[in-house]
């Protein structure tokens, strides 16, 4: 009914309007710019508020993001709720992921995946921000390796821990290299672990983790990290 205030979904509290100005306006300038670069006061003048309205509704600006990186979390999982009602099978329901994957890594403004761009920032693991991205990727990947699990159970941990690195290499490569590459490289890896895994469950003997490639020999001295002091 028109001009009643709107309440948030299953509580019967009410929403403030303020709090999710704040919200969107982090969710824009975090995403885009970093959240260390983004400033409390910048933030309070894009969102039309006052700083003690900023401190009522967020004790700092950590808080404001791990907010932020909690509603990205509630989306995704909504979207992927959306992509299990329709009863599709749990293979199509991967494709549907890695296809929404796809969307988002080819549109515009995209700057890579919000959670590892916040892990890099914050790189404790105590930190509340780094937990709340640790919190995301855990729910990812049980919730990928169930989808595995329930096309055959033998090697889904395996399977998921792969999707999860397939995700992640895509979004990376998607931010600083051709966009569609590393979408159409994203799909045909899906495509290709989906057939590996099907072909493990049907195969009743396979043993988990017997498909492993021996261990190679390490190339000294490649590193993509800085040296140790």
């Amino acid at each position: 009914m028109a001009g009643m205030t709107p309440t948030a979904a299953g509580t019967g509290r009410k929403v403030s309007a303020a709090r999710e100005r704040l919200l969107a306006t982090a969710g824009q300038l975090f995403y885009a710019q970093g959240i260390h670069t983004v400033g409390v006061d910048r933030l309070v003048a894009r969102a039309k508020v006052t700083n003690a309205t900023f401190y009522r509704h967020f004790p700092s600006k950590e808080d404001l993001a791990v907010a932020y990186l909690d509603g990205v979390d509630q989306a995704i999982r909504a979207q992927i709720d959306a992509l299990t009602a329709t009863d599709a099978p749990p293979g199509d329901v991967l494709r549907g992921i890695g296809a929404s994957l796809v969307e988002q890594i080819r549109s515009p403004g995209y700057r890579g995946c919000a959670f590892l761009n916040a892990a890099a920032e914050f790189p404790s693991p105590d930190h509340p921000v780094h937990r709340a991205v640790v919190r995301h990727r855990d729910w990812f990947l049980r919730t990928v390796t169930g989808l595995f699990a329930d096309i055959a159970g033998a090697s889904a941990e395996h399977a998921g821990r792969h999707f999860v690195m397939l995700r992640d290499g895509a979004m990376s490569a998607g931010y600083l290299g051709d966009p569609v590459l590393a979408g159409e490289t994203l799909l045909r890896g899906i495509e290709g672990l989906l057939r590996v895994h099907t072909a493990h469950g049907l195969d009743e003997d396979a043993v988990p983790g017997s498909d492993l490639p021996p261990a190679a020999t390490a190339v000294p001295d490649v590193a993509c990290s800085p040296p140790r002091a």
